[in-house]
């Protein structure tokens, strides 16, 4: 890991994530009945539950609405989700400031256009290997795992590392 990496991760006070692409693989499945499911991984979320542990707070940020993503923010304990926003920088500054965040002490993970504004604000931007260009070029660091197959247990993992000096 990089100085500058290692410094923006140890800063991090609040990180928030992108749901499709991110937290999940980024398919829908659609059942019979038009009701659609997300396939979330396990240890992504112990990942999510040892950050919220070490001090983060976390939160969602995601262009969707979506029932299954506030159960999977029930589930983790995640309190801050926003859905159904597609200006994701101005929905993550307007977070920040409601938890008198700095954006040095603000991370986020995304992975496509709308996504940008808020990794170019963040004190730490994060991406995945499948993500689109943009949301690629905008990112201090991309996990070498892709999103929903681990990818934000790797961030996870990333923070809570440098948070404690760099010792895994």
């Amino acid at each position: 890991m990089s100085t500058d990496l290692m410094q923006r991760a140890r800063r991090v006070r609040l990180m928030a994530f992108d749901v499709d692409g991110i937290m999940t693989a980024g398919g829908l499945y659609y059942g019979p009945d038009g009701e659609a499911f997300k396939v979330f991984n396990t240890l992504d979320g112990h990942g999510l539950k040892q950050l919220a542990r070490s001090g983060v707070t976390l939160a969602i940020i995601t262009g969707r609405n979506s029932a299954m993503v506030a159960r999977r923010a029930a589930d983790l304990g995640i309190e801050h989700v926003i859905q159904g926003r597609e200006d994701k920088g101005v929905a993550l500054q307007a977070l920040a400031d409601q938890l008198n965040f700095a954006a040095h002490e603000v991370g986020y993970a995304g992975d496509d256009e709308p996504d940008v504004p808020a990794l170019a604000w963040a004190g730490l931007a994060l991406s995945v290997p499948n993500a689109h260009d943009c949301a690629k070029q905008a990112a201090h660091a991309i996990t070498t795992r892709n999103g929903g197959d681990g990818a934000v247990r790797e961030m996870c993992d990333l923070i809570i590392s440098a948070r404690q000096g760099g010792k895994a």
